[in-house]
């Protein structure tokens, strides 16, 4: 009887879906007219972390998101 239980559980189990994240992924920004080191005058949504991190931002009003600048390209990552 414990058997069948436990094949019925691993069955029901193994036939759900797995469920996508909400959580965002990561995705890429392209700066068209700007450069790593232009950003925080062409863009008000982006602040830097800290000095010492150089092409390291915050993006939004909260700290939910971090981008990289990497030449003239973000990459933007939820935290």
């Amino acid at each position: 009887m414990k058997m069948l239980s436990v094949l019925l559980l691993l069955s029901a189990l193994l036939g759900v879906q797995t469920v996508p994240s909400r959580r965002p992924s990561c995705y890429k920004r392209v700066l068209h007219n700007h450069s790593c080191h232009s950003i925080p005058e062409g863009m008000a949504s982006l602040r830097r972390v800290d000095e010492s991190l150089q092409d390291h931002f915050w993006e939004g009003e909260g700290c939910e998101t971090i981008c990289y600048c990497n030449f003239k390209e973000l990459l933007c990552c939820p935290k």
